[in-house]
């Protein structure tokens, strides 16, 4: 009658703990990185929020901090020294625009009015996010 386990079981029972380990590490690591890199896109979104609400930003290239993009609103003192040391660029490509002047409803007018179509970009350090934003003139 045996009383153990032999060398061999031994060595493919390390084997096999081994192998899920490994793979549980790697499960982990990917669901770490995915959670970082959605971290900073929803980070990136909120604050391509912010040029929405400012008039001052979005239509034109410029490079600012996310402290002027929110310096109309009231925050937290702590928050403005954080957001005051993120830089952005914020990217403005106009994609289409349409006259609406030969339009015969405003024919009759003096005004010209243009319906511009273009796509706002915010890049931060490591993520960027962009909108379709929508101008009449």
């Amino acid at each position: 009658m045996r009383k153990g386990f032999t060398l061999v079981e031994v060595m493919i029972a390390v084997v096999i703990i081994s192998v899920v380990i490994s793979a549980l590490l790697e499960i982990y690591a990917n669901s770490a990185y995915t959670f970082l890199k959605l971290d900073k896109k929803s980070a990136a979104n909120q604050y391509l929020s912010f040029v929405v609400d400012n008039r001052d930003y979005g239509l034109e290239n410029k490079n600012a901090t996310l402290h002027d993009l929110l310096k109309d609103f009231d925050i937290d003192d702590d928050l403005k020294k954080e957001l005051k040391s993120v830089k952005v660029k914020i990217i403005y490509q106009k994609l289409q625009s349409i006259d609406l002047s030969d339009r015969e409803e405003l024919k009759d007018t003096d005004s010209q009015v243009v319906f511009e179509i273009g796509k706002t970009i915010l890049k931060l350090n490591d993520s960027s996010s962009s909108i379709l934003r929508v101008n009449l003139q």
